[in-house]
């Protein structure tokens, strides 16, 4: 029997390796490019960046040193060179795979950094496997710029596991739909009419603004923003705005809102304010063919009817007021049940003047008598 050379006995002692394998290696050296291992086999192996990370640009430098022990993949056992060529990212995406299938099966919520903003939507990676979250799915609202996520660690369910496509689908969107109608139930729970909650404006329309309370979206409607007249929410409120309001009504998980305090209420002493024979002054805030409205302070409009505007006659309100216009007139008419006053500027007249106001118009309606008869008389002379 022959004996072994020290050659042969070193190449016996070390172990044979197939493509496909799964091996340990000792990292010997690190260059920003690619990591040596001993993978105890004849040849180190070499991982190169390319067969690190799908991610571009990385120093493995960064990431690995001498010492380190990792689990690679063998890609190829023999480059043409003698060399062993490993793979890391492929197997993390084996591993990965399975992770998402597990993930997927168990509904289990994942959480991942935002790998890259897309057009249509984000991408993010779990083990080296890419999911696809669609733009639909990011949020339970409308975002059309989603750059606000780069870099952004969320929360996601895998949605669709197709590993035949490589097709990983990720949804957000019903996590916070399912997260916010808990916080509304709990809300809706603890909340009263009349209870005075604070919240940030959400969203501002024509009619009203939403206002987000802590779960919920309340609506402030515009006819409940102030005591006095809104003429558009969007000049009173922006997004983001912080509120005290109080809950007025409570309909299902319907919640209107309302900052018509009852102590700033300017009805409250409206009767001694505004009492019959007072003398008041206003701004006239809207005309009609009928009257102008004087708004005498925010939320309390009197009537000054057309006929009290002037000693003389007048056809219409905007032959002697426009709007914005400051008048001065004595109250003649409270009504505090039906939140109703009404103003006459001929009633500031001192008496003897309003006599003199009133003799004129009788005069006026004499002349007009007189012109009359004569008419009458002179067409009877004509036909004898």
């Amino acid at each position: 029997m022959s004996e072994l050379t020290f050659e042969q006995m070193l190449e016996e002692s070390l172990k044979t390796i197939h493509t496909g394998e799964v091996v340990e290696g000792t990292v010997i050296d690190v260059k920003p490019e690619e990591i040596i291992l001993n993978i105890g086999y004849k040849s180190d192996g070499i991982l190169t960046r390319n067969e690190y990370t799908n991610e571009p640009n990385v120093d493995l430098t960064t990431v690995a040193k001498p010492g380190d022990t990792m689990e690679v993949k063998v890609l190829k056992v023999n480059d043409g060179e003698g060399q062993v060529i490993l793979t890391y990212k492929r197997l993390a995406a084996d591993r990965g795979n399975k992770r998402i299938e597990e993930a997927f099966n168990n509904r289990e919520v994942l959480t991942a950094k935002v790998a890259q903003v897309l057009d249509g939507g984000l991408s993010v990676v779990i083990d080296e496997v890419r999911i696809f979250i669609p733009a639909s799915l990011v949020s339970d609202v409308y975002e059309k710029d989603l750059t606000k996520y780069a870099g952004q660690e969320i929360q996601f369910v895998i949605s669709e596991y197709n590993p035949k496509r490589r097709r990983y689908i990720g949804d957000r969107k019903q996590l916070l739909v399912a997260e916010k109608a808990e916080m509304q139930k709990k809300l809706l729970e603890s909340i009263n009419v009349g209870d005075v909650v604070e919240g940030t404006v959400k969203n501002v329309t024509d009619f009203g603004a939403f206002i987000d309370i802590g779960g919920a979206d309340g609506l402030l409607h515009i006819s409940e923003m102030s005591w006095g007249r809104v003429e558009n929410p969007k000049k009173v409120f922006k997004v983001g705005d912080q509120v005290k309001t109080f809950i007025k009504d409570i309909s299902g998980t319907k919640i209107a809102l309302s900052l018509k305090f009852e102590d700033a209420n300017p009805w409250k002493d409206a009767d001694e304010k505004y009492a019959v024979g007072n003398e008041v002054t206003g701004r006239v805030a809207r005309m009609t063919d009928f009257g102008a409205f004087i708004e005498l302070e925010p939320g309390v409009d009197a009537l000054l009817h057309v006929s009290q505007i002037s000693k003389e006659h007048i056809e219409k309100p905007s032959d002697a007021l426009k709007v914005g216009d400051e008048v001065t007139a004595k109250v003649v008419d409270f009504n505090s049940e039906d939140k109703k006053i009404s103003l006459s500027i001929k009633a500031l007249l001192a008496p003897e003047q309003e006599a003199e106001a009133e003799e004129a118009e009788a005069d006026e309606d004499a002349d007009v008598v007189s012109v009359d008869i004569d008419a009458v008389i002179a067409a009877e002379a004509e036909e004898e």
